[in-house]
């Protein structure tokens, strides 16, 4: 991999850690659609599986996806991998569960936007 990329890609990743780890804080928070766009038409089926990359002991989350689209995401990935545009790796998909509740209420005067 070339040196750069991989820094590039280090520093990423630490940004994403620091923002799962405030996240986590409020609340963990996915697109509510699949990443995948299909003659520039967004897919409207909701996320059903994360998309990472498992590279030694590190793993770099790269989307979501739905079930109809896993193929196709897989094959990309893996096409994406050999140009080195993606870390080579084990391709993971991890299933995800929507989860809804109404038991928590919030007043929209309420809520602070953080940059």
């Amino acid at each position: 991999m070339i040196p750069h990329l991989r820094h590039q890609i280090q520093n990423e990743i630490s940004n994403f850690r620091s923002l799962i780890s405030l996240s986590l804080t409020f609340s963990l928070l996915f697109p509510d659609r699949c990443s995948v766009k299909e003659a520039e038409r967004q897919c409207v089926n909701p996320p059903e599986f994360i998309i990472s990359v498992v590279l030694d002991k590190d793993e770099y989350m790269i989307g979501v996806t739905c079930q109809k689209h896993k193929q196709a995401v897989s094959e990309k990935v893996k096409i994406l991998q050999n140009e080195g545009k993606i870390p080579k790796g084990k391709v993971n998909f991890s299933g995800l569960k929507a989860v809804g509740t109404d038991c928590i209420k919030a007043d929209p005067e309420d809520l602070i936007q953080i940059d």
